[in-house]
C-alpha cells in the first residue's frame, strides 16, 4: 500500500476526498488533527493550514470544515474495523498505531476506576501523527557514535517536534545493519512504549529498523530495559523520551551491565536539564559520552551542537560542519539557554509549500 492510500485508508470511502490533497503532500505533512466543532488544521514544515469539506487546502479558519461527533465516532469506528472492542486497549492508553506506523491521538473523556483509566468514551478530539521514516538521516551523525568496535552512549536533546525520534530511529537501523557485510554490527533492543520509533500495529514492526533489532511495543521504558536486558541480551538499548527517576536508575542499571545506551529526552539545553530529577543524576555521573542538541531553526533534525560527557564541543571536519549545521559563535546559548527563536522556514511564501 502506498503511503498515500495508508492516510486514505483511515477514512470510510465517502470520507476520503477531503483528504486526497493531504494525502498527495503526505511526504511534507506531520499532522492531521481533528476537534468537534472546530476546524480541521494540517501540520507541515513549521506552519499550519485548514482544510475544507471537499479538501481544499486553507490558509484561514474561515472557510473550513469542523466535524461533529458523529463524523468523529465514524472516522474511529472504521479505523477500529467496526470492532472497536479489539482495541479496548489502544483506547484506554489515548493512541492506536495503524497501518505504516502512523499513530492516532485520541482525546475525550475517560472512564476511571479508582485512579486507573479503564477506557475512553465521547471522542472529541483526534491527531493522525504521520510517520515518516528518512533513511539517512543519521548519516552525519553515526560516524561520531559509532567509534571501531564500540559505540559511545548517546543522549539526543531536543525541542518537541525536531525531528529526535526521526533520529534515534536512523541511528538504531544503521547500528543494526552494520557496515559493510555486516561489519560493526550490533544487536539493538528497543523499548517502543508509545510506538513511535518502531510504528508497530498487531506486533509487527513497520519501520525499519535493522535486522539485528528486537523491539518490545508498549511497555513503560523502565521495565522493559530490565526485560530486555534479561531476556534479550542486547548490545544497545534505544528508548526515546526520558524523564522519570525509574527511566534515570533503569538506564544505570542498564550501562553497569555492560550494555550502551542512546536516549532522547524534550529539552533545549544542558543546563535546562542539570536542575531535573532523573535525568539530572545522569548528567551528574557522566554515563552518557555524547549529547546532540538539535534545534529547529532552518528544519527539523538540524544538529545545533555535539558534546562529549564534559560538555567540550566535539571537533569536526569542515564538511561535517556543513552537515550538522554548527552555530560557531553562540555555543554558550546553545549550551545553558537553550535555542534562540527560529526561523521561519516557510518564509512567508504566498502558496502552500508543502
Amino acid at each position: 500500500m502506498g503511503r498515500e492510500r495508508e492516510l486514505l485508508a483511515l477514512f470510510p470511502k465517502e470520507l476520503q476526498g477531503t483528504y486526497e490533497q493531504v494525502a498527495a503532500k503526505l511526504e511534507r505533512i506531520q499532522e492531521i488533527r481533528l476537534r468537534v466543532g472546530r476546524p480541521i488544521m494540517v501540520y507541515g514544515q513549521g506552519r499550519e493550514y485548514y482544510l475544507s469539506r471537499e479538501g481544499e487546502i486553507l490558509y484561514g479558519a474561515g472557510t473550513a470544515f469542523c466535524p461533529d461527533r458523529v463524523y468523529m465516532d465514524k472516522v474511529l469506528n472504521h479505523i477500529c474495523g467496526y470492532s472497536a472492542y479489539a482495541f479496548e486497549e489502544e483506547i484506554r492508553r489515548g493512541f492506536l498505531t495503524v497501518p505504516g506506523g502512523h499513530r492516532i491521538g485520541l482525546a475525550g473523556e475517560t472512564v476511571l476506576s479508582g485512579q486507573e483509566i479503564v477506557s475512553m468514551k465521547h471522542l472529541n478530539a483526534m491527531n493522525i501523527r504521520i510517520s515518516h521514516q528518512i533513511k539517512g538521516a543519521a548519516d552525519a551523525l553515526i560516524r561520531y557514535v559509532r567509534e571501531g568496535t564500540s559505540i559511545r552512549n548517546v543522549l539526543i536533546i531536543s525541542p518537541p517536534g525536531c525531528g529526535k525520534t526521526t533520529l534515534l530511529r536512523d541511528l538504531v537501523r544503521q547500528l543494526s545493519e552494520g557496515e559493510k557485510d555486516g561489519k560493526n554490527a550490533y544487536t539493538v533492543g528497543v523499548v517502543d512504549e508509545r510506538s513511535e520509533i518502531g510504528g508497530s500495529f498487531c506486533g509487527e514492526v513497520q519501520n525499519d529498523l535493522g535486522p539485528r533489532t528486537d523491539v518490545l511495543d508498549g511497555c513503560p521504558k523502565e521495565i522493559g530495559m530490565t526485560m530486555l536486558l534479561r531476556s534479550m541480551n542486547p548490545q544497545v538499548l534505544a528508548v526515546d523520551e526520558i524523564g522519570t527517576g525509574e527511566d534515570a536508575r533503569a538506564i544505570g542499571q542498564a550501562i553497569r551491565s555492560g550494555c550502551y545506551v542512546i536516549a532522547t529526552v524534550h529539552g533545549e539545553s544542558i543546563g535546562q536539564l542539570e536542575g531535573k530529577h532523573g535525568i539530572g543524576e545522569l548528567l551528574q555521573d557522566k554515563v552518557f559520552e555524547r549529547y546532540v542538541i538539535l534545534g529547529n531553526r532552518k528544519k527539523p533534525g538540524r544538529i545545533d551542537l555535539v558534546l562529549d560527557q564534559n560538555y567540550q564541543r566535539v571537533e569536526l571536519d569542515e564538511n561535517s560542519r556543513d552537515d550538522f549545521g554548527y552555530t560557531w559563535n553562540d555555543e554558550s546559548r546553545l549550551l545553558y539557554a537553550g535555542t534562540s527563536e527560529g526561523e521561519d522556514t516557510m518564509s512567508g511564501t504566498g502558496n502552500l509549500a508543502l
